[in-house]
């Protein structure tokens, strides 16, 4: 078997909308040198593994990007990007219970902003659904 054949038609990105209800602010994370060229803010998370547990998952690598423990609300969105077709990405609605905020792993900077204000710093496609589920929560 070629290393191609071995490859998953899809890799699978768990990305949390951390929402701070007391704010109505999103956390978004700048990443640096992402091979998205376009992708510079975005939600924190990150790719799942064969056989991985989706919420462990999630709430791990929320918590190396951010430094902070969140609680998993579900999830609200699934997609792929016109970017990068092989990426099946599921959002989940998150807020913060514990920490500290900290920029690991590949973010570089975290900022909580109005919903309204989000597709200001994606530079990625930012789907017309996902959009308005965003706003809603303003």
């Amino acid at each position: 078997m070629t290393t191609e054949q071995k490859k998953p038609a899809f890799e699978v990105v768990l990305l949390g909308i951390i929402f701070d209800p007391s704010t109505r602010k999103i956390l978004i994370g700048r990443r640096e040198h992402d091979p998205v060229k376009k992708l510079t803010w975005c939600f924190p998370g990150g790719r799942l593994g064969y056989n991985e547990s989706l919420d462990k998952v999630l709430k791990q690598k929320i918590k190396n990007k951010t430094g902070y423990e969140v609680k998993n609300l579900g999830a609200v969105f699934v997609n792929t990007w016109p970017e990068k077709e092989n990426l099946l990405v599921t959002y989940y609605l998150c807020e913060v219970f514990s920490g500290e905020p900290i920029p690991g792993d590949d973010i570089a900077e975290l900022k909580w902003v109005d919903p309204d204000k989000v597709e200001k710093y994606l530079k990625t496609s930012f789907n017309k659904r996902l959009k308005e589920y965003i706003l809603s929560l303003g």
